[in-house]
């Protein structure tokens, strides 16, 4: 067991100590769930009230917070000294040695030094696995793929043919990277066709064979990269799919084929980007957003969870709303909204008086 002082402690955050007695740390919780030798985590203010019915001796607080009696260390960021604290006691799943007896390695594979491969883990012809690389139990790497060094990939994880991977990559469990795009294409004009040309569909009844177009581009993910569980990636028509450096993805993630994602971009749980969009640096994608084809997202913006953006936007925008428009648009429409139902409560009170004036003026005309 991983035991600290809160001297030790208060260093690894960068923190202020402010000791009440000497305390021994061989955990963090939040403060009901804080013994003797735990560092209650109380970052917020519920569980700063809640340290009064802690049996924590000690407490990580934000600056400028003091509790009598009890040992703090305080810091500026409490989130950011959280993942400090989270990563020291944290423990990697355990891999074997080496490469396991089960493992299936192409003699064509190139493994770089101090490489780990798990049980069942399936590594194709000329793929290349960088130093200090770690692929869990039953995992798929493709042919010509080329792993960067220091990543960690968990089980389940599907590597397609040609995909390139940077370095210090975390790949999740159910991972599949450089599926077949979904491209299809008709020998004649398709109702999609006809409604984004005419705005209508056109009842010709006509049966059409659907053609596949073959994916021949690959996935290329940058360095730093860490993406959650379950998240696909499609291969690219002819370019590469792409993740730029320090990107971010969740779980239950699609990105279609042709995509271009930024660097440092975080995108949310059941976000899904159709085929051939562009995402700049720094862009934030919250929860279920839905991203049509073929559009471009500049740098710095943020979409609202559940947003469904039909149209490019340019950077630093907020875009908010079904379909999606900028944040001051949208609570202009909620404002007009609002108007509507203030003018419309008007005219039911006045209803009486308006049906009482039209009769009067019918009455005068038929006289």
């Amino acid at each position: 067991m991983k035991t600290f002082t809160v001297e030790e402690i208060s260093k690894i955050v960068g923190g202020m100590l402010t000791k009440v007695q000497d305390v021994k740390i061989s955990q963090i919780a939040p403060p009901l769930l804080s013994d003797e030798n735990t560092l209650a985590l109380a970052l917020g203010e519920e569980e700063i009230a809640n340290l009064a019915k802690s049996n924590a001796k000690a407490a990580l607080v934000p600056l400028g917070v003091q509790i009598d009696g009890l040992t703090t260390i305080e810091v500026e960021r409490p989130r950011l000294a959280m993942m400090k604290l989270l990563n020291l006691f944290y423990t990697a799943p355990q891999v074997n040695k080496g490469v396991h007896p089960t493992a299936v390695v192409d003699p064509s594979a190139k493994l770089g030094e101090n490489v780990q491969i798990g049980p069942n883990v399936v590594i194709s012809h000329d793929a290349v696995i960088g130093d200090h690389t770690k692929i869990l139990a039953n995992s798929y790497i493709g042919g010509g793929a080329v792993i960067g060094q220091n990543c960690f990939i968990h089980p389940g994880v599907n590597i397609g043919d040609r995909v390139k991977i940077g370095n210090y990559v975390i790949l999740h469990h159910g991972v599949s990277l450089g599926a077949d795009g979904f491209s299809f294409v008709t020998e004649n004009p398709d109702n999609i066709e006809q409604a984004r040309k005419d705005g209508e569909i056109k009842e010709n009844n006509a049966k059409h064979v659907i053609f596949k177009i073959p994916s021949i581009g690959a996935v290329e993910i940058g360095n730093n990269v860490e993406i959650g569980a379950n998240t696909t990636i499609d291969r690219g028509t002819i370019e590469n799919t792409t993740i730029g450096d320090n990107t971010k993805i969740d779980d239950l993630v699609m990105i279609g084929h042709n995509c271009k994602i930024g660097e440092g971009c975080l995108i949310v749980s059941q976000v899904g980007i159709a085929g051939s969009c562009v995402i700049g640096d720094r862009v934030v994608i919250a929860g279920q957003a839905g991203l049509a084809d073929h559009i471009e997202i500049g740098s710095d913006t943020i979409i609202t969870a559940k947003a469904g953006v039909t149209k490019s936007f340019p950077e630093k925008s907020i875009i908010v709303g079904i379909p999606a428009v900028p944040r001051k648009e949208f609570i202009k429409q909620l404002k007009t909204m609002k108007d509507a139902q203030d003018i419309f409560a008007k005219f039911r009170k006045y209803e009486p008086l308006l049906k009482e004036f039209e009769e009067n003026i019918n009455h005068d005309h038929n006289s």
